[in-house]
C-alpha cells in the first residue's frame, strides 16, 4: 500500500512509527501535535492525561537515541474511552453520576497493554452515556460532532456512538488509534460514519476487567483506526497475541453478501457505494455470491424484549437508577428500563435461543471466507434534529444498529473500512464471520483495502 500524509503529516499510525524509527520525527514532536488538537475540541476529551504521555513519548525517543527497538506504539497518541480505567484518573463512562468517583489505582487490562506496548495515553474521550446508543448524543459532557463529514459538509452531524469521542479523536486528528468497546456497534458505527476503520474482534479475546459494563454477554474491548494494517497492530497489543497473517489475493476469496435484513432500507448513496465496491471487486477476481440468510430476519423477534444490553444494564443499573434516575440521560434510562420487565425464565431462553441461532448461522456461512455488508445503512445524519426530537433519535438508532449487531449476537467478528469516494459523506463496507476467525476478516480486509482504497476515504 503506498502511503499519503494525513492530517498529522503521516496516513497512520504505523507511518508515523516508521518516521520515529527513521529520524524523520519525533514522538515527543507528534504528541505535541496531538495535544494541541485535542485541546482544539473540547467536546471530545472528558480529561487529558498530558503528563502521563510526554512520559511515554519522552521514553520512547530515549529508547529509539539509545539504538534499541521501538516499542510497537512508538510513544505516539492513542486515545481511550472514557470506561477504561486509567491510573490516577477517574472513569465517567459518559455520565456525571460517576463524576466524583475516585482515581482509578490501576489500568484495566487494555490499557495495561497499550501503556506497556508504548501507547502515550492522550485523554478519556467523551461518550454515550454507559456506552447504550448508536447515535453518539451526550446531553452531561457535550456531543463531539463528526470530524469525518468537516470537509465535505459544513453541517454539523452525528458522529456515531457510543465511541462517538474515540472516533472523532481519531478522525480529528488528535489520535493515532483510539480505543473503544463494541456491544451492538460502538466501534464500526462511529468508524462508518467518519471514514475510518473499526474492528470488533471476537468477544474472549481481549479482557475486559477494568472497564465499566453494558452487557458482559456483547461488550468487547476493541479499537478504531486510520488504516486496517493499524487494526492488525492494535489486535495484537491489545489481544496479546502474534498473528500470522497470510497475503490472500482477491481471486483467492469466496465472499457472500447476505440479502436478508442487511440490504434493505439503505441510504441512496450507501447502497450506491456498496454496489460499487462489490463490482471493483468482482473485477479483481473476488468471487462473491448473495445469499439468503433468512434466521437473520429473527434478530427482531429474539431480542424484541430489549435483549442481552437491556436485562445486563438493568441488573447492574437499578440501585442506581432508583436512587439517582433523574441524572441519568432520559433517553439511556428508558432504554435500561426496558430489561426490568425480563423475568429470568425470559433471559434464559434468550441465552438458550442465541446458542441455537449461532450453530444455525455458523452452518450456512461455514463455505465462505467471509460475509460483506454495509457496516450502517445511511450516511451520517445532521445533528441538530436529533438532540431533541426522541422518535427521530430512537429511529435514527435502530436503523444505526441494525446491521452491526448481527455480528454481537453471532458472537462473531467484524471491520468496518471506508467504501466512499474521496470528497463524499462516509460510508463502511462491514466485513464479518464467525467467532474466531479474526484473522481471516483481517486477512480479507487487508485484500479489499488495496483495492479500492484508492478509490475511497482511505489513506492509499
Amino acid at each position: 500500500m503506498s502511503l499519503t500524509r494525513g492530517v498529522t503529516g503521516w496516513s497512520d499510525l504505523i507511518a508515523a512509527r516508521d518516521a520515529v524509527r527513521d529520524g524523520r520525527s519525533s514522538a515527543s514532536a507528534l504528541l505535541e501535535e496531538s495535544l494541541a488538537r485535542a485541546s482544539g475540541e473540547p467536546q471530545v476529551f472528558a480529561r487529558l492525561f498530558a503528563q502521563q504521555a510526554r512520559a511515554a513519548a519522552a521514553a520512547a525517543d530515549a529508547t529509539r537515541e539509545s539504538g534499541a527497538p521501538l516499542p510497537a506504539l512508538a510513544g505516539l497518541a492513542v486515545s481511550v474511552k472514557d470506561l477504561y480505567d486509567v491510573t490516577g484518573f477517574i472513569t465517567s463512562a459518559g455520565s456525571r453520576l460517576m463524576a466524583n468517583d475516585p482515581a482509578a489505582l490501576e489500568d484495566a487490562a487494555v490499557v495495561a497493554r497499550l501503556r506497556s506496548a508504548g501507547a502515550a495515553l492522550l485523554g478519556h474521550t467523551v461518550m454515550s452515556e454507559f456506552a447504550f446508543s448508536g447515535v453518539g448524543i451526550n446531553p452531561h459532557w457535550g456531543t463531539a460532532a463528526n470530524a469525518g463529514t468537516r470537509a465535505v459538509d459544513s453541517t454539523p452531524r452525528i458522529p456515531g456512538g457510543s465511541t462517538s469521542g474515540g472516533a472523532t479523536s481519531v478522525a480529528c486528528g488528535a489520535a493515532w488509534a483510539a480505543l473503544g468497546s463494541d456491544t451492538g456497534g460502538s466501534i464500526r458505527i462511529p468508524a462508518a460514519l467518519q471514514g475510518l476503520v473499526g474492528f470488533k474482534n471476537t468477544q474472549r479475546l481481549t479482557p475486559l476487567a477494568g472497564s465499566v459494563a453494558l452487557s458482559a454477554t456483547l461488550d468487547t474491548a476493541c479499537a478504531i483506526t486510520r488504516s486496517v494494517r493499524d487494526a492488525v497492530l492494535l489486535h495484537e497489543v491489545l489481544s496479546a497475541r502474534c498473528l500470522a497473517l497470510v497475503d490472500r489475493p482477491l481471486r483467492s476469496l469466496r465472499l457472500a453478501v447476505p440479502t436478508a435484513l442487511m440490504l434493505t432500507g439503505l441510504d441512496e448513496a450507501v447502497a450506491h457505494d456498496f454496489e460499487r465496491c462489490l463490482a471493483r471487486l468482482r473485477d479483481r477476481g473476488a468471487r462473491i455470491e448473495e445469499i439468503g440468510l433468512a434466521p437473520l430476519e429473527r434478530l427482531a423477534t429474539l431480542n424484541a424484549a430489549g435483549g442481552f444490553a437491556a436485562a445486563e444494564a438493568w441488573a447492574g443499573h437499578r440501585q442506581r437508577l432508583a436512587r439517582d434516575g433523574a441524572r441519568y440521560d432520559p433517553r439511556v434510562a428508558l432504554r435500561i428500563r426496558r430489561g426490568e420487565a425480563m423475568s429470568a425464565g425470559d433471559y434464559i431462553d434468550l441465552v438458550q435461543a442465541r446458542r441455537a441461532w449461532i450453530v444455525e448461522v455458523e452452518a450456512l456461512i461455514a463455505p465462505f471466507d467471509a460475509l460483506l455488508s454495509p457496516t450502517v445503512p445511511m450516511l451520517a445524519p445532521p445533528l441538530a434534529p436529533l438532540v431533541d426530537d426522541d422518535a427521530a433519535f430512537f429511529a435514527v438508532n435502530a436503523r444505526l444498529l441494525r446491521n452491526p449487531a448481527v455480528v454481537n449476537f453471532l458472537d462473531g467478528c467484524a471491520l468496518s473500512l471506508p467504501m466512499h469516494r474521496s470528497g463524499e459523506l462516509p460510508s463502511g463496507l462491514m466485513v464479518w464471520a464467525a467467532g474466531l476467525q479474526d484473522e481471516r476478516v483481517l486477512e480479507v480486509s487487508l485484500a479489499i483495502e488495496r483495492t479500492i482504497g484508492s478509490d475511497s476515504g482511505v489513506s492509499a
